[in-house]
C-alpha cells in the first residue's frame, strides 16, 4: 500500500547535483595569500595559519612551487616566498 508521500514524492523531479567549488591546495593558498596583507609569505605561516588542508609540509611546498611557476610568487630563498599583487596581464 503506498502512502499519500510517495505519491507526492513521484511528481517532483530530482533535485539538481551542485557542484562543490574546487579544492586544489594551490587554489586554495592562493585565495588565502589574496585575502592576507603583506608582501612576503614564509612556509612556517603557511603551516601555521594557512587553510588546513595546506598545512602539511609537503603540500605547503609543493603548492607555493605551483604558484611560482604561474607568477603568483616569487622565490626569496629557500622557504620564503613574494607574493606578486601586480596583475597577471597588463591593462592598456
Amino acid at each position: 500500500m503506498t502512502t499519500i508521500f510517495n505519491r507526492l514524492a513521484r511528481r517532483w523531479p530530482p533535485e539538481p547535483k551542485i557542484e562543490q567549488p574546487s579544492k586544489e591546495p594551490a587554489q586554495l593558498l592562493l585565495n588565502w595569500l589574496n585575502r592576507r596583507p603583506g608582501t612576503t609569505i614564509t612556509q612556517r605561516e603557511i603551516r601555521n595559519h594557512a587553510p588546513r588542508p595546506v598545512r602539511n609540509k609537503e603540500i605547503a611546498i609543493q603548492s607555493a612551487e605551483i604558484l611560482a611557476a604561474h607568477g603568483f610568487l616569487t622565490r626569496i630563498n629557500s622557504y620564503t616566498w613574494k607574493i606578486n599583487r601586480d596583475p597577471l596581464i597588463p591593462q592598456p
